[in-house]
């Protein structure tokens, strides 16, 4: 009992730091669209409405849900693509970049960049996201061909929504290495003031490295491409927000039933998730500027790769026991490297992380929850 709950405390945690990037990026984009106008708390307490919307929409059935969904993912690769093509990368680093791993003269803050990256593209909730979605099939269950047949589908749709996932990123982060790269704040400053941006106020005339979020780099962009790269980068942001809001909602209606046997209604749910997520990141938005909320954003996407063993190591186990898999159990082998690579890459940048603080008693503290963490890791394996 005792480690099923910390299981779903780890998930729920995933869900509502999911939750709270979804709010952190819609404020974001609101604000842009607004040029300004609303605030980024006026943005924060307008996501509140993203509850009854999807509400509304649950109504019509989970089918009718998922068309919505891939009518957001569809305008988030058309307007992440629209900035790629505008800033023509170049392609042959973008290739040497994905096969060759590589970073030349990268500290903790290109570390933890790297890391958060594997969170925001894998999140842990949707490791139980897609297994319910498969459960929600019609299948005959009974007959073996059509599991067999039913597998194969399923395979192809994980292995498209992944990819397409894959895509979009390689399209946002390409855009930022191409367009700010080596870029300072008084190029930037210079190249705002000449296109009258009402943002340029936000780079300092200082030799200073650029240093970019999603709301700086929207403000950049249209400086740079004008100002439909801008509004168009934050349709994009506005509509990953929306998906994500939409997988943590779900995953978490099935985490709660899978591991406490609790069937609250898709209603308390979302009250609950949004409550938790809107509090702290409304706080901030008020009482601190855009930078700290971005930097927020960073961190959660660490959070999250740090809760992947806690879905993964469960969801494999469980699918390769042939006790309840039957004939369909899968091998251990590439699961157990994976999980391996994981922990591996999260306890590293743990250590590089700390180790930059240069602080005894951070120390400490990390060293003590690293244990924690790692005991609670091998008990699972």
């Amino acid at each position: 009992q005792v480690p099923r709950i910390i299981l779903w405390l780890m998930v729920e945690l995933a869900i509502i730091g999911s939750d709270m990037q979804e709010v952190i990026g819609s404020a974001i984009a609101i604000n842009l669209l607004s040029v300004g106008k609303i605030p980024l708390w006026g943005g924060v307490l307008i996501t509140i409405a993203d509850t009854f919307v999807f509400l509304f929409l649950d109504k019509y059935g989970l089918r009718k849900l998922e068309a919505f969904f891939g009518f957001l993912i569809t305008i988030m690769a058309l307007t992440f693509g629209y900035e790629y093509i505008t800033v023509k990368p170049d392609q042959e680093k973008l290739l040497r970049g994905l096969f060759i791993p590589y970073c030349q003269d990268c500290g903790t803050p290109q570390l933890e960049q790297a890391v958060g990256i594997v969170g925001a593209v894998i999140m842990p909730h949707n490791m139980y996201l897609h297994s319910a979605l498969v459960k929600s099939r019609q299948v005959n269950r009974a007959d073996k061909r059509e599991v067999r047949e039913a597998n194969k589908y399923f395979f192809i749709e994980s292995c498209i929504a992944l990819f397409v996932s894959f895509i979009i990123n390689i399209f946002v982060v390409t855009v930022f290495a191409e367009a700010f790269f080596q870029k300072t704040n008084a190029d930037v400053n210079a190249v705002c003031a000449n296109t009258s941006s009402p943002h340029s106020s936000l780079f300092p005339a200082d030799n200073r490295t650029l240093e970019v979020d999603i709301y700086k780099g929207g403000v950049v962009l249209g400086c740079y491409f004008g100002p439909a790269a801008l509004y168009i980068w934050a349709i994009g942001i506005l509509a990953a927000g929306q998906s994500s809001t939409m997988t943590g909602t779900y995953s978490g209606q099935f985490v709660m039933e899978g591991f406490l046997n609790l069937r609250w209604s898709r209603f308390a749910r979302v009250l609950l998730t949004r409550s938790i997520a809107i509090t702290p990141t409304l706080f901030v938005a008020i009482f601190q500027d855009v930078e700290h909320l971005t930097g927020m954003n960073d961190f959660l996407n660490v959070l999250m790769s740090l809760q992947l063993p806690f879905a993964l190591i469960p969801v494999l186990t469980f699918t390769s026991l042939p006790s309840v898999m039957n004939d369909f159990a899968n091998g251990l082998i590439a699961g157990g490297g994976l999980i391996l690579l994981i922990c591996s890459i999260n306890m590293y940048f743990v250590v590089a992380y700390v180790m930059a603080l240069d602080h005894l008693a951070l120390y400490v503290g990390a060293a003590v929850l690293s244990v924690a963490y790692l005991a609670f890791v091998a008990y699972l394996v």
